[in-house]
């Protein structure tokens, strides 16, 4: 009996058990269920999403959950779901951070923003200011809640509102809230006013004509003891000064009150509320140093009442950690703008000087450029020399900006007194400098030997050690620079062939050096078996030795094509220097009668007849060259080179422009933007000349050749002929020359018919009269100015077409830099046809020593009025510039 009251016991205490397990699981399964639908309802939180989108492993996924996320988020908004609008909009801005579409989002963000709600507002103007701006129409629906908000009783969505007006307001917003702005700048809740006073900056930016509403405001707020309504005060004057240089005279009267602030800042002691590194408030002390140099410029009365502060802003700042390198630099600006004391200004430098030893680069960088500004104004072109040792070791940094900098201040330091000593140090670093700073080195070094040369003998040895040390980077204008040079130093020709001779004997691979080498032997080759100059330097034993090396040139795979016929000239011209290897001579010019290249070949065959037909005329042709005529001023050299100075076989520029686009190129913006189809035109070349009557003619038929070159001069014709074909063969060796004495008139005839062989346009008579300009004379005008670029034009009618316009542009620049890479273009409507002449050059000297010129031939058939639209490009420093413009004012009488 007790076993059977055990056995049930037990029996029901496991029914119970069974029970209660079933019971606890249908609960369960409840719940789950409750909370699956509960989740079904409310979407992911925004820190769900952050972290669902982090562990993803590829972009793949990552667009796959955003893509789901956004699906999710569309179909909240389509729902109306308000409880959860906030909260979807605020994952649709991370989403946005992220880089993917959220534009769906924007009249979401409206009905937030006119939620009463302030959690609501919050996320409402965020993506407002997020997703709309000025440019879309959908952000003025935002304007009536902007104007509410802005009346609101609670600061907080006061701010709000001024936040967003600041940063989407256009136009028409900014004159329909331009009351209340104004309003709130005379609130007395210091944080409603700094919010009120960047919206304020915000209008007058996109409404100008407001400012007169602002300014009364702005005296009281240099009065407010909040720093942040200081800061924004002292914005919105700099601001206003910028936008309204009219303004400056009423806002000069602040001066004291900008110094008082200022210095209270400096001589405040610990702050703890603005003290940033150990400096007050550095961020309010860099904005009034910055307005009291708009202040202060072209302004005396300004200036001396700032040159105090500004000396104790210098003494009392803590240049070792940055926020004090920070104000210095700031006060260093405006101490070499405004009209400051001399003091004041070798302080400023000596703090720059300073800045170069600092181990920060930026700051170093900083200090270059500053002084680089600054070394043009002769009161502290002295105290920039100070440190001078500084700045070359600057050119051994390894940051390469740095050096850059540092090398456009050495050039910018040289000047008659230390040109020797830091030519040498820049000499230095030229032999070890990367190849990219070399063609701008070289340049340079030339423009600086030119103007700053204590004497001849320095200027010679300069330009030949350039010329050894740069190797292939000597620019072409370099060359002729150089080669004018040489011709100038009469008393030094000896020197000078013979050191180039030595040079040639060890290298011939650096074709700059032995173009000039073989130029100077050409001319002066006979003065290389004249008394050493410098027993250092290797002379030649017999004339053999001399054509051997010009035969090597010749042969070398390393001479390119120019140089070859550098060489095959200069190996003409020694026929008149070597006599007594003239057979030699005429041999080694008849082998390149069948050379590959055509201008070998032509000139092959030139020589060769001028040997056999013409003998009695080579000393003439072949005497050496006066000394030739600078176009422009000392010191502009380098450029010169669109006239008399362009070697004839290097006529083209290194980048030369194309005369006119292609019809129906897709890529010509510039006729684009005219708004005219392209026109094709033709290539600039010379116009086939007429059969000559004379005996020329009868050579060129015997040769077979039709050269192209000007009619030879009737038999009657005065006897100038002749001099121009003295100096053939100096033209063609890269300069010209006034004409040198005219040989007998007996020899004119056959001068002429021997220049109509050369076919160049130097076989004209030298001595035709000079043509009086004409009354109706076109004036030139200035079509381009910006940027330190000025481009003019001088214009010329052609005789024979009265329709046809020749325009000289002329390129100069004010820029401490020189402009490399330049390249003009111009377009024209369709009614028009332009062609373009090669460049003279395609570096635009600095400062204004030279100019690049090109020659624009616009044909104007229908005698419309002209208009053009111009394109330049360059390279300051490497960095690429691209310019445009229209030019719209061309003479009437120019049509």
């Amino acid at each position: 009996r007790v076993c059977r009251k055990l056995q049930l016991h037990h029996f029901c205490s496991r029914c119970e058990n069974t029970a209660t397990t079933q019971h606890t699981r249908s609960l369960s399964l409840s719940s789950e269920k409750f909370n699956t639908d509960e989740s079904a309802m409310a979407p992911q939180r925004l820190r769900d999403l952050i972290r669902s989108i982090r562990a993803t492993k590829t972009a793949a996924e990552e667009r796959e959950v955003v893509q789901k996320e956004c699906a999710q988020i569309r179909t909240s908004f389509r729902s109306e779901d308000s409880d959860y609008r906030c909260r979807n909009v605020a994952k649709l801005l991370y989403i946005h951070m992220l880089g993917y579409p959220a534009h769906f989002g924007q009249l979401e963000c409206l009905k937030l923003v006119a939620s009463p709600r302030f959690s609501d507002k919050r996320i409402g103007y965020l993506g407002t200011m997020m997703l709309l701006d000025e440019n879309k129409d959908i952000h003025l629906l935002v304007t009536n809640s902007l104007k509410n908000d802005l009346n609101h009783q609670t600061q907080y969505v006061v701010g709000l509102s001024l936040c967003t007006l600041g940063s989407i307001c256009s136009p028409a917003m900014g004159r329909d809230l331009a009351g209340e702005v104004e309003k709130l700048l005379k609130s007395s809740n210091s944080f409603i006013r700094k919010k009120a006073v960047l919206a304020a900056l915000r209008i007058i930016r996109k409404v100008p004509d407001l400012m007169e509403n602002f300014v009364p405001a702005t005296r009281s707020l240099l009065g407010e003891r909040n720093h942040g309504v200081l800061i924004t005060g002292v914005t919105l004057i700099s601001e206003m000064c910028h936008i309204s240089p009219e303004s400056l005279a009423h806002f000069r009267r602040l001066v004291p009150t900008l110094v008082r602030i200022l210095k209270n800042l400096i001589m405040s002691g610990y702050s703890p509320e603005h003290d940033v590194a150990g400096s007050t408030d550095p961020f309010l002390q860099v904005q009034i140093l910055r307005l009291l140099r708009i202040l202060g410029k072209d302004d005396f009365e300004a200036s001396e009442t700032m040159n105090d502060v500004l000396a104790q802003v210098a003494t009392n700042t803590d240049a070792s950690k940055n926020v004090g390198n920070a104000i210095l630099y700031e006060a260093v600006l405006c101490v070499m703008d405004i009209k400051a004391e001399s003091g004041l200004r070798v302080l400023a430098i000596n703090i720059l000087g300073k800045f170069l030893l600092n181990s920060d680069r930026n700051i170093r960088y900083v200090a270059l450029t500053t002084l680089l500004r600054t070394v043009q104004a002769s009161d502290s072109s002295d105290a920039v020399q100070r440190h001078r040792a500084t700045i070359i070791e600057c050119l051994r940094e390894p940051d390469v900006s740095i050096r850059r900098r540092a090398l456009a201040l050495a050039f910018a330091l040289i000047n008659k007194e230390n040109v020797e000593g830091l030519v040498k140090e820049l000499l230095g670093f030229l032999a070890i400098c990367p190849s990219e700073f070399k063609a701008y080195m070289t340049t340079n070094l030339f423009l600086a030997a030119e103007k700053n040369a204590p004497s001849a003998q320095w200027h010679v040895d300069t330009a030949l050690t350039v010329l050894e040390t740069a190797g292939a980077f000597v620019q072409d204008e370099a060359i002729i620079a150089v080669i004018r040079l040489f011709a100038e130093s009469s008393s030094m020709h000896a020197y000078i062939v013979q050191r180039l001779y030595h040079a040639l004997t060890s290298d011939i691979s650096h074709q700059p050096l032995v173009q000039v080498g073989i130029w100077c032997i050409g001319e002066y080759g006979d003065m290389l078996f004249a008394a050493p100059a410098d027993d250092q330097y290797t002379r030649p034993g017999a004339q053999n030795d001399v054509l051997d090396m010009l035969q090597t040139i010749l042969d070398s795979t390393q001479s390119n094509q120019i140089t070859r016929e550098y060489a095959l000239t200069a190996i003409m011209k020694l026929s008149c220097r070597f006599p007594e290897s003239l057979d030699r001579i005429r041999t080694m010019v008849g082998v390149y009668a069948n050379h590959v290249d055509v201008e070998m070949q032509q000139r092959s065959v030139e020589y060769t007849t001028l040997f056999n037909q013409y003998s009695h005329l080579r000393p003439g042709l072949l005497e050496k060259m006066p000394v030739p005529e600078r176009k422009t001023a000392p010191g502009g050299g380098l450029a010169d080179n669109g006239g008399d100075a362009a070697p004839a076989t290097t006529a083209a520029p290194q980048q030369q422009l194309p005369t006119a686009p292609a019809a129906g190129g897709g890529g010509d913006m510039l006729l684009d933007l005219l708004g005219d189809d392209p026109v094709p035109t033709a290539a600039a070349a010379p116009a086939a000349a007429p059969p000559s009557s004379s005996g020329g003619g009868t050579l060129e038929d015997l040769l077979g050749l039709n050269l192209g070159g000007p009619a030879a001069a009737p038999m009657a014709a005065p006897a100038a002929a002749a001099p121009a074909a003295a100096s053939l063969l100096d033209l063609d060796m890269g300069l010209t020359s006034q004409p040198a004495a005219a040989p007998p008139a007996s020899n004119n005839a056959g001068a002429g018919s021997l220049l109509d062989l050369m076919g160049d346009s130097f076989g004209a008579p030298a001595a035709a009269p000079v043509a009086a300009p004409a009354a109706d004379a076109i004036p030139p005008i200035t079509a381009f100015d910006q940027n330190g670029l000025r481009i003019n034009f001088a214009f010329a009618k052609t005789p024979s077409n009265p329709a046809v316009l020749d325009i000289t542009m002329t390129a100069t620049t004010t820029q401490a830099t020189p402009l490399t890479n330049f390249v003009f273009q111009a377009a024209v409507p369709k009614a028009f046809q332009v062609q373009l002449r090669p460049q003279s050059s395609s570096t635009v000297p600095p400062m204004g020593t030279g100019a690049v010129t090109q020659v624009v031939s616009v044909n104007n058939p229908q005698r419309q009025p002209l208009r053009m639209r111009i394109k330049m490009s360059y390279a300051v420093n490497g960095a690429p510039v691209v310019l445009q413009g229209e030019v719209n004012n061309f003479p009437p009488n120019s049509v």
